[in-house]
């Protein structure tokens, strides 16, 4: 008994340790990359005072139709190999001093789009059975990395898009989606209550590390509106991510005759002209903190997973600005997208406001070798390094 006792405190002395990681701000940085990050990639992000990475691996090349879960149309187990790729990165991170958010953007019944000739996979929400093979993959991978002393937090899944194709538009009205999810709830698109199953089964193998949940509709920073409730495990962290208005932050806007500016009158839900601004900014990612001490959770436990804006839009400098300021006033936790990627360099911020990435940078994609750019800091770049 006196033994039983004391692996509970011990288990419990961990849960909190990792959990405590989260108490302050962190700011850190995306890696979403098509390979595995170079030597300096880590150290470089650390010495600009990052604290954590959020990491996604589906990029990566393997012998199976999808990195680390085999085949996302059936899910078989764990690829030993593609763990091992993936643990080997995980540890260069947490060797360089940073702490490592695991992101996958495919589970069992939904292939990330990009993996899927830009297809939206919505299997996994179609049918609740569906479920089970994407909490089998999370019980797997939990098992495996529940030890690694680098890893603060699973990210369930990236951008999650339950109401897509479900009858509910994105951001739409506060009631609008409340409706939505009466109608829904207890179904095979209700977010929530997937999430809930899916942590449950984590818990039995890992108990302490903390658990990171996006909002619906791509992580609409709006979406959380409609959870009625905290999820019931104490050790979540809720992920909103931010390029609002995605008309005037996308690549897509550069592509225009007359890209629309920032500050200025964007499209923006069902809405033809919206001034987007500092204050509107700050306005729209109220919405998850009012959510948040709604629901009695602490602000700590609430973070931009993502934001940033297309580095050549006309003033992406103070786009950054105005989404880390409206951030940090509140003390949320964050990460930028994106550092150093290596397939598309629209959000490199080191590369500045207007320089063209290079041939070499596309040779490179082209023949599956790093990257070969030298990056610095520029003054698009400072603006993120000052505040990390």
């Amino acid at each position: 008994m006196a033994l039983s006792l004391s692996c509970l405190s011990v288990q419990s002395a961990t849960a909190g340790d990792l959990i405590s990681f989260w108490d302050t701000p962190q700011h850190g940085a995306n890696v979403f990359n098509r390979m595995p990050a170079t030597e300096k990639l880590y150290p470089d992000l650390k010495a600009y005072n990052a604290t954590w990475v959020r990491l996604a691996y589906d990029k990566w090349e393997s012998d199976h139709r999808d990195f680390l879960i085999g085949n996302a149309d059936d899910y078989q187990g764990l690829v030993q190999q593609d763990l091992n790729v993936l643990v080997n990165e995980i540890n260069k991170a947490g060797k360089a001093g940073l702490k490592v958010v695991i992101t996958p953007l495919s589970l069992p019944f939904m292939r990330w789009s990009q993996n899927n000739g830009r297809r939206y996979d919505g299997r996994l929400f179609e049918h609740q059975n569906n479920w089970n093979k994407a909490i089998e993959f999370w019980v797997d991978l939990a098992s495996k990395l529940k030890d690694n002393p680098y890893i603060a937090a699973y990210n369930i899944v990236n951008e999650p898009a339950p109401e897509k194709n479900g009858g509910l538009q994105e951001h739409a009205s506060h009631q609008e989606m409340q409706t939505w999810y009466r109608i829904n709830q207890g179904g095979s698109r209700d977010l929530p209550l997937f999430y809930e199953k899916i942590i449950e089964a984590i818990r039995k193998v890992d108990p302490a590390t903390p658990i990171m949940v996006d909002a619906g509709w791509y992580a609409a920073a709006d979406s959380f509106t409609y959870w009625n409730k905290a999820l019931s495990d104490d050790k979540v962290l809720y992920s909103f991510h931010m390029y609002e208005p995605y008309q005037a932050t996308s690549s897509y806007n550069l592509r225009r005759k007359k890209p629309y500016q920032y500050p200025g009158l964007v499209p923006f839900a069902n809405q033809s002209k919206v001034m987007w601004n500092a204050d509107k900014v700050s306005e729209y990612l109220h919405s998850p903190i009012s959510w948040a001490k709604a629901h009695g959770i602490p602000t700590n436990r609430l973070l931009a997973g993502e934001f940033g804006c297309v580095r050549k839009l006309n003033n992406c400098a103070a786009y950054l600005d105005d989404v880390i300021k409206a951030l940090d006033t509140n003390d949320l936790h964050w990460a930028f997208y994106s550092f150093r990627e290596d397939e598309w360099d629209g959000m490199n911020y080191e590369l500045g406001a207007t320089k063209a990435v290079g041939w070499d940078y596309w040779k490179a994609q082209e023949k599956g070798e790093p990257d070969p750019i030298h990056y610095q800091s520029s003054p698009l770049f400072s603006v993120i390094q000052k505040k990390l």
